[in-house]
């Protein structure tokens, strides 16, 4: 762990990816916690030569990490989950939480606000209670309930203007409501955890909805007479779709499919990442439910079903670029522009662009990762010959 870079430091010699593309032995200019365009004559010089230098990473769908849960965790706990994903390049993340009592959940929004107020956190994501039983995956069934517009705006309430997304089964009594009220609120309504047909999907992207959550996972596959979600998510450009590149909830050419169909600049990669990412296996809570992590995959204990993941950020960009053959500037796009701009705070984060904050990661030419700032502050500082 390191501290804060010098007051004036240019980051100098990598591959530097930028919105427009990708600069050979480019610079990066840091002043104080910023961006800058130019550079003193006294600035400190990093030579990167050999890496790679890209945007920190945004995670928009987490539900925790190095031991600790977004939704039951206390505060310092979810502060050391936050710092664990950071060690792996998310610079910018959301916390997620799990279905649960909707007393309980007012209340944890109330305590995640609180870190979003103080710049730890960029917002609050509920995925559950207003999912389908049917596709519940890991969410107990019993907590379940239909997204009746006046408890979904109980819960973005108590956020105090920090939730950011909700994630509905939009099939469901009240769900094209719920929809259309998020949408007036600025709040992300995100499809998953559904059951819905091709035509009911279609509804829900009329009404607002604008995020698939960690499509093809927990809805109706595809199929030739009756499509389903998927066909309505992927054909739609006013969709962005969530991938969780771990190898275990995706095959490689399920999201090469997806970027087919999509375009870089309508998928946003996430971890969707439980207590147990950079922790190791184990046994472990999600909500009211016991999970089993073994060789890195989390599961129910009781019925099997996936129950999140253990990927970190800098595993899904190296995946990505090293077996899925997507190009860097695409991943970088997925993981950090787009993210950005669906949270909106693509004025801040998201591209390394003068002003923005500095935040961003080096990675070494295998794409491992070797380096990560965040407004100025080295938390990992690479080493340097």
């Amino acid at each position: 762990m390191a501290g804060r870079a010098a007051d004036s430091t240019v980051l100098a010699g990598a591959r530097v990816v930028l919105p427009t593309g990708t600069v050979e032995n480019g610079r990066v200019t840091v002043e104080s916690t910023r961006i800058s365009g130019s550079a003193p004559e006294d600035a400190r010089i990093v030579d990167l030569t050999g890496h790679w230098v890209v945007p920190g990473f945004v995670d928009m769908h987490n539900h925790g990490g190095g031991g600790a849960s977004f939704t039951s965790g206390t505060v310092d706990e979810v502060l050391h989950g936050i710092r664990t994903h950071r060690e792996h390049g998310t610079t910018t993340l959301v916390a997620s939480t799990v279905t649960g009592e909707m007393d309980f959940l007012a209340r944890r929004a109330g305590i995640l606000s609180e870190l979003v107020e103080q710049g730890d956190l960029a917002g609050i994501h509920f995925e559950g209670p207003f999912i389908s039983p049917c596709r519940k995956g890991a969410h107990s069934e019993q907590l379940l309930r239909h997204p009746d517009p006046a408890e979904v705006r109980k819960l973005v309430d108590a956020g105090r203007g920090a939730a950011r997304m909700v994630t509905l089964a939009t099939e469901l009594p009240g769900g094209l409501d719920s929809v259309r009220l998020l949408a007036d609120l600025g709040v992300i309504a995100a499809i998953g955890h559904t059951d819905a047909t091709y035509e009911q999907t279609v509804e829900a992207i009329d009404a607002g909805a604008t995020v698939a959550t960690h499509l093809f996972n927990a809805m109706p596959p595809l199929a030739h007479r009756e499509p389903g979600p998927i066909a309505a998510l992927l054909e739609d450009d006013r969709i962005t779709v969530e991938l969780i590149n771990d190898g275990t909830h995706l095959h490689p050419a399920i999201l090469e499919l997806a970027y087919h169909h999509k375009g870089a600049g309508r998928v946003a990669l996430i971890t969707d990442a439980m207590d147990a990412a950079g922790f190791g296996d184990g046994q472990y809570q999600l909500g009211p439910l016991a999970v089993s992590v073994t060789d890195g995959v989390a599961r129910l204990v009781e019925g099997g079903s996936i129950a999140g993941s253990t990927l970190t950020l800098d595993t899904a960009f190296r995946r990505a670029v090293t077996i899925d053959r997507i190009p860097v500037e695409d991943v970088v796009r997925s993981i950090s522009a787009n993210p950005a701009r669906l949270l909106g705070v693509d004025d801040r984060v998201g591209s390394l662009e003068p002003g923005k904050d500095a935040d961003l990661v080096v990675l070494d030419e295998d794409f491992v990762l070797a380096g990560v700032m965040r407004k100025g502050e080295w938390i990992i500082e690479p080493k340097t010959a």
